[in-house]
């Protein structure tokens, strides 16, 4: 049999084809939107030739296929590389194309999640590889920088197992073992009330085990993490400017802007001063867990009186209903990671602009902090985890001081 060749008249029809389907297809924005608008074509609501329609319809999918191709792996190099401006206006039009017909609370890849400037030496692993593991003795197995990605092989790997046994005693906010019975976790679903998706997507489970979507870590079981997969967090950012005793904004002197300051904890259990925090427990909104997370640590709820709480809740809710600034939801470069087990977290910045809600509100260390205070922001802090990353960006929202450089540039 010849193979069809298109006559003139359907070469034209499939040009028109092509570019109503091309501006049709930008007004709607959205790739899985583009695969419903080719089989609407092709179920003939729209009369092309077959021969155009198989044009059409090879090209929506390759172009899905490319736009959400593009998008995880631009995503990839954002994470990887947290550091180019570049990246910004590049990614954002293709995470609308990618992403809008997922619900909005998972799987949205937030613009200010990306940092300032490209550093190809940087590793999206480096607190994760922590040694020895956090309150043991448990030296993690040493992993080159680049035999970090599962893509490159590895049949050398003799990853360390370690699961504290604060986790293997069985609370409540912990998993059991894979092999216990009765124990089967949906990964990369819902599960009853606990959260197996991951803010990344989807990642690999392997032998039972879920697998760390940002490589290898040296260590596999749990660590001191409950759940096995994603542990999620929420992680509050309580800003407002410095001001001096008349109640006027302190500028910076070389920078020339304001200074913003945050309220700041030091973790009981590894010394280091950070944003408050914690986990999401099953069932439990994540802004619950912010404002919670909040009030024991930054303000000592679990010690006050009911008078006490319900005035501090007042306070709270004046803080915590306003208009709020989503500065990051992801993964989480923390020393607890493991091969299986990793930390995700949202940060919020809620922002006192006035300064009046939080001058009645005050800071007393709770639960897991030995410390509070208010923080001046600027690049010489140094965080756990990469809350000082964080930290940065809601620097960058507010365009207040970060560092002392007066001409804009790179910084590691």
């Amino acid at each position: 049999m010849r193979a069809h060749l298109p006559t003139d008249a359907e070469n034209a029809a499939n040009r028109k084809g092509r570019s109503l389907l091309w501006r049709w297809d930008w007004e709607e924005s959205s790739a899985v939107r583009s695969l419903h608008g080719c089989w609407a074509l092709c179920s003939g609501e729209t009369k092309f030739p077959v021969s155009i329609l198989h044009v059409m319809a090879r090209w929506c999918l390759a172009r899905t296929v490319t736009v959400v191709s593009l998008t995880v792996n631009l995503s990839a190099v954002a994470v990887r590389y947290p550091s180019c401006r570049l990246l910004h206006p590049l990614l954002h039009p293709f995470r609308e194309l990618a992403y809008s017909s997922v619900p909005v609370h998972w799987f949205h890849f937030y613009p200010v999640s990306m940092l300032s400037c490209y550093n190809p030496n940087e590793n999206v692993h480096n607190k994760a590889h922590t040694s020895p593991y956090p309150g043991s003795k448990v030296e993690r197995s040493k992993v080159p920088t680049d035999k970090v990605s599962w893509l490159v092989e590895w049949e050398d790997y003799r990853p360390v197992e370690y699961t504290a046994a604060s986790v293997l005693a069985g609370p409540t906010w912990a998993d059991p073992q894979i092999s216990a019975k009765n124990f089967s976790p949906r990964f990369n679903e819902k599960d009853g009330q606990v959260e197996r998706r991951s803010l990344s997507g989807l990642y690999e489970v392997e032998n039972g085990r879920p697998r760390n979507p940002s490589g290898r870590t040296g260590l596999v079981g749990r660590g001191l993490l409950g759940r096995w997969g994603p542990n999620h967090a929420a992680d509050p950012i309580i800003t407002r400017w410095k001001r001096d005793s008349s109640g006027n904004k302190i500028i910076h002197p070389i920078s020339g802007k304001n200074i913003l300051q945050f309220v700041a904890i030091k973790r009981k259990d590894c010394g280091e001063w950070a944003i408050p925090g914690g986990m999401v427990d099953p069932g439990e909104k994540i802004s619950a867990t912010l404002k919670r997370e909040f009030s024991e640590e930054a303000l000592n709820s679990l010690q006050k009186s009911r008078a006490e709480k319900e005035e501090m809740e007042k306070q709270m809710n004046r803080l915590f209903n306003q208009e709020h600034f989503v500065v990051y939801k992801g993964y989480v470069d923390d020393p607890r990671n493991t091969d299986n087990a990793w930390i995700e977290t949202e940060a919020v910045n809620y922002h006192d602009e006035p300064g009046e809600t939080m001058d009645n509100l005050l800071l007393e260390a709770g639960d897991d902090a030995g410390k509070v205070k208010w923080v001046d922001i600027s690049e010489k802090l140094k965080l756990y985890a990469n809350h000082g990353n964080f930290i940065k960006l809601v620097a960058e929202k507010w365009g207040a001081h970060w560092n002392e450089d007066p001409v804009p540039g790179c910084h590691k």
